[in-house]
């Protein structure tokens, strides 16, 4: 452990503030300050109210995972922020603060990749991670197959979601059924007492012409919509528990379906699945019963750390230290689209690393 990187991650990609402090591939510290409740009213994430409260949580945040975690700032080998993608603003916070941190203590800075940190978090739970890993990562943002042979320099896409990402369609979904906001936990809870062949809801994108890793939930949520809309147009009432079954089922049965096809069709033992969706106990257990069948071994990290949190950006940026990758310039900038074959933002080639004392910027 002595000789391992102890590494600050901050996330901000959309509305958790999250820092997490690693040493190695050891979580010390996961402290999240979320503003879901401040958006629920909206039935959505509203990127100003979420910039403005990463403002006001993150200092906090930061004070309380060092503190969690036992360790002084000066103690850092380096601090890693996500760059992107997410939304601009709360990505702008995020790459300030690190930007602030860095300078103050005079440690390398990492901008990394939202998509990659989801990945890398696994080490956190189950070691290193096997090269190659497919990876399948479902949030309310994405929805992607990702092939990784190192995590800090080559992610593959393999295939996306061409329209509505899956925790989007839970989003909406709930939003139909006047569940609330976020939808992911809530269809959840109410899939478990219903039946998920109750209603024969369409899975997209899973005909012989179509792309064999793409993903599509938009028609999906249509007509899942459409059929509660009929049912109360007709004065009936609507099997909220089996509507929430049935529609997880054809989320869940698709990702699996093509996850296992792309492992299989690219020769992968091991499949990673993250992303706040990742914590949905249907997905799980299929995935789990799919890779069994398949030869495959599965790897997913417990719920906490499927959702976005400090500590994935700081596994990756602890990655990045141990291999010797360079660190990011003073010119590191917020990218809302940052593709995920760029799992870090490396610099220019010289040390950004200043050389005024610790002491005169952080006390």
């Amino acid at each position: 452990m002595a000789d391992e990187p102890l590494v600050l991650g901050i996330e901000t990609s959309c509305d958790e503030t999250g820092v997490g402090v690693v040493h190695g591939t050891t979580l010390l510290a996961d402290a999240v300050a979320s503003s879901v409740d401040e958006h629920a009213r909206f039935g959505g994430v509203v990127p100003e109210v979420a910039s403005r409260a990463h403002l006001e949580a993150m200092i906090p945040t930061i004070d309380r995972a060092l503190k969690d975690a036992g360790v002084s700032a000066r103690d850092l080998d380096g601090i890693a922020v996500t760059a992107g993608p997410g939304l601009a603003g709360a990505l702008l916070v995020g790459v300030s603060a690190a930007k602030a941190y860095a300078y103050a203590l005079g440690k390398p800075l990492y901008g990394v990749n939202h998509l990659a940190s989801h990945i890398c978090v696994d080490q956190l739970e189950h070691g290193p991670l096997p090269e190659p890993t497919m990876a399948l990562l479902v949030s309310g943002g994405h929805s992607s197959l990702l092939l990784s042979s190192d995590i800090t320099s080559d992610v593959r896409p393999m295939g996306a979601t061409i329209d509505d990402a899956a925790g989007e369609a839970f989003d909406k979904i709930a939003r139909v059924l006047n569940l609330g906001f976020p939808g992911g936990p809530v269809i959840d809870r109410y899939a478990r007492e219903g039946d998920p062949e109750a209603i024969a809801f369409p899975r997209g994108l899973t005909g012989p012409r179509d792309p064999a890793y793409d993903f599509s939930f938009s028609g999906l949520k249509t007509a899942v919509a459409r059929w509660i809309e009929a049912r109360r147009a007709a004065g009936e009432e609507v099997p909220v528990r089996d509507v929430a079954a049935s529609f997880q089922e054809a989320v869940v049965d698709v990702l699996t379906r093509k996850a296992v096809r792309a492992c299989k069709d690219e020769g992968v033992d091991h499949l990673m699945i993250g992303g706040g969706v990742a914590a949905n106990s249907r997905l799980r257990a299929l995935a789990q019963e799919r890779c069994e069948a398949a030869g495959i071994r599965l790897r997913v990290p417990r719920p906490k750390l499927c959702t976005d949190n400090g500590a994935m950006v700081a596994a990756l940026g602890a990655e990045l230290v141990a291999r010797d990758r360079p660190a990011s310039g003073w010119d590191l900038s917020a990218d809302s689209s940052l593709p995920v074959t760029d799992p870090h933002v490396p610099g220019h080639g010289h040390d950004h690393v200043h050389e005024v004392s610790k002491e005169n910027l952080y006390p």
